[in-house]
């Protein structure tokens, strides 16, 4: 737009000049003018073209993309160990007590991290109290699925011994499961499945029927027919914690704190209890 100035301005000067201009310098003149004029349109046009290009790179230019700050998702704290296999949760104060009813060999003092490694090398591991339970863990626990009658005099002796009692048992690779609750000798509840169903016995207590678990008659359920909904077993072995929790206290949701600062009792248990 600026060159237009100087244009105004010739224009302004061949007007004033052109009374006193011979007809060769009048030529000579208008050619200039128009020269000018032309420069003037030339360089108007190309500014004018430079600024739409440079107008249309902006805006073809992506705007930078704004930071999302996106809500911080709690942490999920990681279970302190993995469920075990078999497990007792027995309503005492006092480990002692379950380790002479278990009547353990050369019993060991010991931290939870070394009790359960204990667990696995034929050791059974007795925790501290917690909340007024005691765990008993370890793969010398009787397995219902190999011989439940040995399963059920197991539970029943410490039963009549130490009062209430509650035992715990799956095998996530075929589904296997059972869960007993007995006192003083006398069984409330116990469901045992491997394959088909081993042990059932007592009424389904309220948490089992809040959980929708399936509980087979003797001679029931032993084949699926209805291939279109979740097998009843596998249902039950991932709900088995969850109705743990409800009877007593689910082994995971232990606070890490308390098995740092408690011991527990590591030993081998007894010809007697021993698988």
């Amino acid at each position: 737009m600026l060159a237009i100035l100087p244009i105004c301005a010739l224009f302004a000067d061949a007007a004033g000049g052109i009374a006193g201009m011979k007809n060769g310098d009048l030529i000579a003149a208008l050619l200039l003018l128009v020269l000018g004029v032309a420069l003037g349109v030339g360089v108007t046009c190309l500014l004018m073209v430079l600024h739409f290009m440079r107008k249309g790179r902006l805006v073809a230019r992506p705007l930078a993309r704004k930071r999302e700050f996106l809500p911080r998702q709690p942490r999920v704290a990681a279970p302190v160990f993995n469920h075990p296999n078999r497990w007792l949760a027995i309503r005492s104060g006092n480990p002692q007590l379950v380790q002479a009813a278990l009547a353990l060999n050369n019993p060991t003092p010991c931290s939870w991290e070394e009790g359960l490694s204990a667990a696995h090398e034929h050791k059974l591991f007795i925790s501290p109290a917690i909340r007024g339970w005691v765990f008993v863990m370890g793969g010398n626990l009787p397995e219902p699925g190999d011989d439940v009658d040995k399963c059920f005099r197991f539970v029943m002796d410490l039963s009549r011994k130490l009062g209430h009692v509650q035992f715990f048992s799956v095998n996530r690779a075929v589904n296997h499961h059972a869960w007993v609750q007995a006192e003083l000798g006398t069984v409330i509840r116990a469901y045992a499945w491997g394959g088909k169903t081993l042990w059932n016995q007592g009424a389904m207590t309220r948490a089992e029927v809040d959980l929708s678990l399936k509980c087979f008659a003797y001679g029931d359920g032993e084949e699926r027919v209805d291939f279109g909904r979740p097998d009843p077993a596998a249902v039950n072995t991932e709900r088995l914690p969850l109705l743990a929790a409800r009877w007593s206290i689910d082994p995971t949701s232990i606070d890490a704190r308390m098995l740092k600062e408690s011991q527990g009792i590591a030993g081998k248990p007894s010809r007697s209890n021993a698988r």
